[in-house]
């Protein structure tokens, strides 16, 4: 009797994703299902991603939030980390159903830097002061060591204590000015100001291995030798990182920034998310990002299905565009998974045929359910265009049970919807 309760999973290998043909039993004594569902929200990890600090983040639309945080507000001494401000955003965060996309900086324009203050007290350590974007910046002296220590166990450190956290969706890491990987204003000294290549290897491997689940992304702009090893060190590509763009839809976003994201690979969105940020280059981009006949001669969906682009931050929208424009530009983001068919044997299991019918993946682990009965086949593995059978094996499944998809790393009131339109 123990076994009749126990799961009893099988996907089907007969048909790869892509396939509308059955598993290799062909289902007999299995019946369609009438199924019929609807996508009415944003998606769990999708979307157009508002600042954690503005006031519209209860609107219905919104599913992450983002923050800068400060390295030097987690540790002012060594070896003493204090992680209340990340709790604390993360909290808020999830209060509102949402995640948060984190990205810690050094540098701001106008700012001090945010190396803690016990290695700023460091005889050996030197800071850079000069004018970026016409106001007073501190850059870090990445020839300290103590520095180039701390950041690799900041990270370290935060893996351990988040990298399965359900609150957190994505992280984003760089050097430079806001952590994009660039100084394109201001003292610009490699191996000083801009982590030298070596260290930069060392750490984009060390990130590679500490962060297994959450997904990590860096800016488009680490493509530029200039600042990065990239060029240099192909190997560091293989690394399963994603990519941001701060400035997508810009004018000339054809140009420099498509050639960034090529130089990273047209690839990888299959394992990584890719987002970013509209332009902030001129008024107008901020303004007619998201118009429906588009700027520049695109069309935002468009752009999302060319460069898979799964969130993206659009902090100061609702004050250019209406709630529905939102919803539905941030609704093309993303994963999508629509159920084709729906058989069941009562008494006996169920199989499932799903596509993803997004422009990206799903980069979390998720799974199709009937009756509380997961199936073994991860979703995260569906890409966008490709279908699988799924079949579930287990006693408790009648004609009356439903689909679901389950996801373990959501926060409380988020769900994941699919579309079905099943007839028999």
């Amino acid at each position: 009797m123990l076994f009749l309760l126990c799961v009893v999973v099988h996907v089907s290998c007969c048909t790869k994703p892509g396939g509308d043909t059955p598993p290799e039993n062909n289902h007999e004594g299995y019946q369609k299902v009438a199924l019929s569902a609807s996508i009415e929200n944003v998606q769990p990890m999708t979307g157009i991603v508002l600042w954690s600090d503005n006031n519209n983040t209860k609107k219905q639309w919104v599913t992450m939030e983002f923050a800068y945080m400060l390295y030097s507000d987690v540790c002012k001494t060594k070896d003493t980390y204090d992680w209340t401000p990340m709790e604390n955003l993360l909290n808020k965060a999830a209060s509102r159903g949402h995640q948060v996309v984190v990205r810690f900086r050094y540098t701001y324009p106008g700012k001090t830097c945010a190396v803690p203050a016990y290695i700023k007290a460091l005889p050996e350590y030197e800071a850079t002061n000069g004018k970026s974007e016409g106001r007073n910046t501190e850059f870090p002296d990445w020839r300290c060591e103590e520095l180039q220590r701390f950041h690799m166990e900041f990270h370290r450190l935060f893996a351990e204590r988040y990298d399965s956290d359900p609150r957190l969706a994505f992280l984003q890491t760089g050097f430079g000015l806001w952590a994009e990987y660039h100084i394109y204003d201001g003292p610009m000294k490699l191996g000083r100001t801009f982590p030298s290549y070596e260290f930069q290897t060392k750490f984009i491997k060390a990130m590679g291995e500490w962060f297994t689940h959450t997904p990590w992304c860096i800016s488009i702009d680490a493509a530029d030798r200039k600042y990065a090893p990239f060029q240099t060190h192909h190997d560091l590509l293989d690394i399963k990182f994603g990519n941001f763009d701060d400035s997508f839809m810009c004018e000339e976003h054809d140009d420099y920034n498509y050639n960034n994201w090529k130089f990273f690979g047209t690839e990888r969105y299959k394992y990584a998310p890719l987002g970013g940020e509209f332009s902030y280059y001129e008024d107008y981009d901020q303004k007619h990002c998201l118009d429906e006949k588009g700027m520049y001669g695109r069309i935002f969906e468009n752009e999302v299905a060319k460069y898979h682009m799964t969130f993206i931050i659009g902090n100061d929208q609702p004050g250019y565009q209406k709630d529905a424009r939102i919803k539905k530009a941030a609704m093309s983001m993303g994963y999508r998974f629509t159920i084709k068919d729906y058989l069941v044997k009562d008494g006996e299991g169920a199989a499932v045929l799903i596509a993803n019918t997004g422009v990206a993946p799903i980069y979390r682990d998720a799974f199709v359910a009937v009756a509380g009965v997961r199936g073994t086949y991860n979703l995260r593995d569906l890409m966008p265009g490709e279908d699988v059978w799924i079949e579930i094996k287990d006693a408790s499944i009648t004609a009356s049970s439903l689909p679901a998809i389950e996801c373990d790393h959501l926060v409380k009131g988020q769900q994941i919807e699919f579309e079905a339109d099943v007839a028999i």
